[in-house]
């Protein structure tokens, strides 16, 4: 683990700490009023409220479970992407398009500069970090993924789009960490798609993260990573958050031929299964990923978000990581 720079940004984290990956399941009361602020029938700070109830129930439930660093859960977002370019000017929306299974979120497209606003998520991130004294992550959509994810009718190519959202993406980033934000996460889950593409996201990254006092993470999820792996180690991160337990963990055999040498958090949940997982398969896994890698660079979480689950199996899902890799750090520390 990137102990020396967590230790001088003042987390002390225990060993294998627990997480998740940002998003959780809307309580059904959230989901009857996005209904019913879309058809007009509530005001925009009726549903703020509700936002604010939910976010402080996952705030007040990732403590009870024991979590070591939290997230606001997303309640106030729909589409990771959809949500950005519904906030950065240059964009406007599309229509339906199928992101997964039955999920569908309406396409960005750009038609202009790109240009940040000012704070997007620095005031959600400030309302849950006051409801806790654990650090909570900060949570973007980083810029290759809105790129590739978005029509793009305006910048000449693809490279020069990217690079344009990094640029304010950066912005949103320094406006976090001036907030106080510790710990950053970058997703970029279309970062396998195109292998050939990987330097322009790694050009990209290293304009969002350049010289700033951040631990940053990035959730890459599901892919081809055999494409990417090693070279997606040069990515200008501190520890890569990857799909594990939905592929039976075939991922760990590339760590075998290279060697991982970044921080990485272990997705020990299949989040795409209703099944709560069994405190023995939890410990399996864990001891599994720990003949690859060193205790030092393991974190422990979910293999995405877990807002396809309903409430009550997010809850029991997560109940069952944290205990186990509590028991397993209490292993390791004797």
């Amino acid at each position: 683990m990137s102990r020396a720079k967590l230790d001088a940004l003042g987390l002390n984290l225990p060993l294998l700490p627990t997480t998740t990956v940002g998003s959780f399941p809307k309580p059904d009361y959230l989901k009857q009023a996005r209904t019913r602020y879309a058809l007009g029938e509530i005001d925009r700070q009726e549903l703020r409220a509700l936002e604010e109830q939910a976010t402080t129930f996952w705030i007040e439930t990732q403590e009870e479970l024991g979590l070591d660093v939290l997230v606001d859960g997303e309640m106030y977002r729909g589409d990771m992407v959809a949500y950005f370019a519904e906030t950065l000017e240059g964009f406007t929306l599309g229509g339906l398009v199928r992101s997964y299974g039955n999920r569908y979120y309406k396409k960005p497209i750009i038609t202009g500069p790109v240009r940040w606003p000012g704070p997007v998520t620095v005031e959600w991130w400030r309302f849950a970090q006051e409801r806790t004294e654990r650090p909570v992550k900060g949570m973007l959509t980083g810029p290759y993924t809105i790129m590739d994810w978005s029509f793009n009718e305006y910048y000449p190519t693809r490279a020069d789009a990217t690079l344009a959202l990094a640029k304010e993406i950066r912005k949103e980033v320094e406006a976090l960490a001036e907030a106080g934000a510790k710990i950053i996460q970058i997703d970029e889950p279309a970062l396998s798609v195109r292998p050939e593409e990987l330097p322009l996201a790694s050009e990209a990254l290293e304009l969002v993260t350049r010289d700033l006092s951040v631990y940053f993470v990035t959730h890459i999820c599901y892919g081809a990573f055999e494409f990417i792996y090693p070279r997606m180690l040069d990515l200008p991160m501190d520890n890569f958050d990857l799909e594990m337990s939905n592929s039976d963990l075939d991922l760990l055999e590339l760590f075998v031929r290279h060697p991982f040498t970044k921080d990485f958090s272990f997705g020990c949940l299949d989040v795409h299964s209703h099944k709560i997982e069994s405190p023995e398969t939890v410990t399996a896994r864990l001891k599994q990923v720990l003949e690859s890698l060193s205790p030092d660079q393991v974190w422990v979480d979910p293999d995405c978000g877990l807002k396809t689950r309903t409430v009550e199996e997010a809850v029991e899902k997560l109940r069952v990581m944290v205990g186990q890799a509590e028991a397993l750090r209490a292993t390791l520390a004797g």
